[in-house]
């Protein structure tokens, strides 16, 4: 079966809900030794269609205050950092608004050690940047990717759109998913044990990889 057959069988194993469902694509993995820190993943995928939905970005800077303060959807400056690790409240709440977070670099050792404890538990410790950097150019193209982490479990998931967008797009975030994925195994196809999709509260269909 095709991928838009299936994506009509995940459509059919999920009731209607009021909100749009996020499509997510797991992988199941065999044949990997996660015990060999080489074989984990930590990885950003750009999606050529997006994620149905705009990520929200945050920049902590310096020197690069002013331009984060222009292309980011939020801006924090040095002398910020340790009122926000003081409001914890405030902090966990900017941690489940701001999908992509990034810090200038030099601030990086202040933010860990101010912020580390509340956004490491969370995913959302700060990406690096130097000074210099086109953030315009970073910022936009966090907007449409996702994580990809492979720690300790032989599993990935990976959110590729949601149910409001074009069958089309989501087919072509998929496969974008799919080969990025086996690129970066060791074995390639050979790592997958098998792939599913799945709307979020829906159950999930195999998908056939070639």
């Amino acid at each position: 079966m095709s991928i838009k057959e299936k994506i009509k069988e995940a459509k059919e194993n999920s009731k209607p809900r009021k909100f749009a469902q996020t499509w997510d694509l797991i992988f199941n993995l065999r044949e990997l030794d996660l015990k060999k820190p080489e074989n984990r993943l930590n990885l950003e995928l750009f999606l050529p269609e997006g994620l149905g939905r705009e990520l929200k970005t945050l920049g902590i800077g310096d020197s690069l205050f002013s331009d984060a303060k222009k292309h980011a959807d939020l801006a924090i400056t040095k002398d910020e950092i340790p009122k926000l690790a003081k409001d914890k409240k405030k902090l966990k709440k900017l941690a489940s608004e701001y999908d992509w977070w990034f810090g200038e670099a030099p601030l990086m050792p202040m933010i860990g050690k101010e912020l580390g404890v509340v956004l490491g538990a969370r995913g959302k410790m700060p990406k690096p940047v130097p000074p210099k950097i086109n953030l315009e150019g970073l910022l936009k193209r966090a907007k449409s990717s996702v994580k990809i982490r492979l720690l300790n479990a032989p599993v990935i998931q990976i959110a590729v759109g949601n149910e409001s967008m074009p069958e089309d797009k989501v087919i072509r975030n998929i496969e974008a998913a799919i080969n990025f994925v086996e690129e970066n195994l060791p074995k390639g196809k050979n790592n997958l044990r098998n792939v599913s999709l799945k709307l979020t509260m829906g159950k999930p269909v195999k998908l056939e990889v070639r």
